[in-house]
């Protein structure tokens, strides 16, 4: 920005980090009647609206539609502008913005219109194309039709404004008087028997329909099935029951796929169907078969011309993954062959002509691929496709979990830009899906996505001590691709629909840690967040060190290595990890070795500070560190004895800045 405030049609003029802005991340409409909610939007302003606030803003606001006509004028479309982010797409197609006076200006677009918001002096305000008028109150702005209420809401976040929720009923954060084992308090579970590999969620309605592979026959039979939950806020779920039953149609049972809303009809079972392709497999062979509903996702029907793709003779050829390809107009399904990721097009979801493949070797089999676009930095000049799959990282020190490339796709074959990543450094991550609000704008739903995984490691995944019950969702996160001045890379946090689970926070008092450690105030229900900033204090090494703790003993420990600049977890003293040890040549030893193995991020080394924050459940803990840049999902199972948390250093000082400890509710 020059210095008589407006915004130069350069891209980049500067860059601040992102976590400085927790704004930044996507929030979601939880306002359902079953759930009881009720959102309220905050402001949060720094005195009475004045005059010279308001003055201010409306400036900025007029210097905004000004750009917006130009660009319309120049390009024939309207472009989005973010002061606080990299987006510049506004001053690059229309003229310079005067945003003199304001701490942040954010406007997005639509098409057919835009909405533009100014923060001045601590307050927001909001101005439309669809009014001169400049105002404070989110529901009096006039919006283009093409802007949804959803829309708005996420720019007022991007602004800073604080969502707040209703305090959750207190009977959901208290202690079951009937002790729930492991099962978990805020994580997605089945009521009974095994569940595995999500199936990405659509909208429709204001509702979210989520399918999961699903075994009611477990451990005697065999054969998935999906499963149906349904959610208005992705923390919150009601159970359906099962929407597509195994061996009904001769093909074998029901296997991981896509399921998608064909807006206009283009398989032939009417505008709005959804249609689900998916692997079925019988006596070891793998094809493709379509189902479809015209009941909003609740039942399916087998079509008539199943299966859709048979086995051209490979052994692993499953796991479909269906995008729509507006740039190209088709739609496109990503096969997991093997070390191969094949891509196929079709105009009608029936006809599939396979197109190209990635190999790529040195991470096991792949499987459950996904496909999507970003903007790198909220960037629309930066937009870039991300291809993931599930892959094997034991070549690396690691076990299972989410691999991914960033790249280009031409619309009919994806180069990726370099070696792989990996969404999150725990064992216990894997299958995930992602998937974006279709009520948000183009920009928007480019900009941050959501992301859940199956919390579980096959290396493991059938020798877990739970009952009745096996397998758990992670949470949903919010995920977005940023480069730090680097290369890019996902980021995640945890959906912000979360916080309507929060009850009253304790603080943890600041100061050194002492190597003995103090108990933390967590509550006894096992399911709560701890949120730390944490600073090294002399040279040397140095951790961070959070004991969970059963029977005054470490049965995992949550860290963070400043020398190695690391994020880590041990679980070498929980249930499974500590339990009888078989025969060393069993497979149980070598699934609990596997399970015994410490998990840690990439390392970032010369940081004197680290945010840290975990969300434990009774049976998993799920760490972010400084925004999400490092992740760590893990199962852990205590033994029994009387639960606490302790807070310790090691190998040198480390200084608590801040802390709380934060009690989470039951999501049932």
């Amino acid at each position: 920005m020059f210095g008589d405030g407006t915004i130069p049609m350069i891209r980049k003029p500067f860059r601040i980090p992102s976590r400085f802005f927790p704004g930044r991340h996507l929030w979601w409409a939880a306002a359902a009647a079953a759930a009881a909610l009720v959102v309220v939007l905050s402001l949060v302003l720094s005195g009475n609206a004045g005059s010279g606030a308001d003055a201010k803003a409306r400036r900025v606001l007029d210097s905004v539609a000004a750009a917006q006509t130009a660009a319309k004028d120049r390009s024939g479309a309207y472009a989005s502008l973010w002061l606080k982010g990299e987006d510049r797409s506004l001053t690059q197609r229309g003229q310079d913005v005067s945003a003199e006076g304001a701490e942040d200006v954010r406007s997005i677009e639509c098409g057919g219109g835009w909405l533009a918001g100014a923060r001045v002096e601590g307050q927001v305000f909001l101005r439309s194309s669809k009014a001169d008028g400049v105002g404070q109150d989110p529901e009096a702005v006039q919006l283009p039709e093409c802007i949804s209420s959803e829309a708005r809401d996420a720019l007022l976040t991007d602004l800073g404004v604080q969502r707040t929720w209703p305090a959750p009923d207190a009977a959901q954060l208290e202690t079951l008087e009937d002790d729930p084992g492991y099962r978990p308090a805020y994580h997605l579970t089945p009521e009974q028997r095994w569940m595995n590999d999500p199936q990405r969620p659509f909208l429709l309605a204001g509702v979210w329909h989520y399918y999961y592979l699903y075994n009611a026959d477990y451990p005697e039979g065999n054969g998935t099935e999906w499963f149906h939950a349904t959610s208005t806020d992705l923390v919150h779920w009601k159970n359906e029951g099962v929407a597509i039953p195994k061996f009904r149609n001769g093909l074998g049972d029901i296997e991981t796929g896509s399921a998608v809303v064909d807006t206009e009809g283009t398989a032939g079972f009417g505008k709005g169907a959804v249609v689900a392709i998916l692997t079925q497999q019988d006596d070891g062979v793998q094809r493709q078969s379509l189902f479809y509903s015209t009941d909003n996702g609740y039942s399916f029907t087998s079509y008539d011309g199943n299966p859709v793709m048979d086995n051209p003779g490979a052994e692993h050829w499953r796991d479909p993954r269906i995008v729509r390809d507006e740039a190209n107009n088709q739609w496109l399904m990503l096969l997991a062959e093997g070390h191969k990721i094949g891509f196929y097009t079709s105009q009608d979801l029936k006809r599939w002509n396979y197109v190209s493949g990635l190999d790529r070797e040195g991470l096991g089999i792949l499987e459950c691929p996904d496909f999507f676009q970003m903007d790198v930095d909220g960037d629309p000049s930066r937009r870039t496709w991300v291809l993931a799959a599930g892959a094997n990282g034991a070549a690396e020190g690691r076990t299972t979990g989410l691999a991914y490339w960033t790249g280009t796709w031409d619309g009919k074959g994806f180069a990726a830009d370099g070696e792989h990543q990996w969404l999150d450094a725990g064992p216990d991550f894997y299958a995930a899906v992602t998937w974006d609000d279709p009520r948000l704008t183009d920009g928007q739903r480019k900009s941050s996505r959501h992301a859940i995984g199956w919390m579980n490691n096959w290396a493991y995944a059938r020798e877990l001590p739970t009952r009745d019950w096996f397998g758990a969702a992670s949470v949903v996160r919010d995920i977005r691709l940023e480069s730090d001045g680097g290369r890019p890379a996902l980021v995640s946090t945890p959906t912000r629909a979360l916080e309507s689970l929060e009850g009253p926070a304790e603080p943890v008092a600041e100061g050194p840690l002492a190597e003995d450690g103090e108990v933390l105030p967590v509550p006894a229900s096992g399911a709560f967040k701890v949120d730390l900033e944490l600073e090294k204090l002399e040279s040397g090494t140095g951790e961070a060190r959070v004991l969970l703790q059963s029977g005054g003993k470490a049965y995992a420990t949550v860290g963070y290595d400043f020398a190695e600049g690391k994020a880590f977890v041990a679980r070498d003293g929980d249930e499974v990890a500590s339990g009888p040890r078989p025969d060393a040549s069993g497979d149980k030893a070598a699934a609990q070795e596997t399970y015994r193995q410490v998990s840690a991020t990439e390392g970032a080394p010369g940081r004197g500070s680290v945010r840290l924050t975990a969300y434990v459940d009774r049976s998993s803990v799920e760490v972010f560190v400084d925004g999400g840049r490092q992740t760590v999902t893990s199962l852990v199972f205590p033994p029994s004895g009387g639960k606490d948390v302790r807070l310790a250093a090691a190998g040198g000082t480390v200084n608590i800045t801040s802390g709380s400890v934060t009690p989470l509710a039951r999501i049932r």
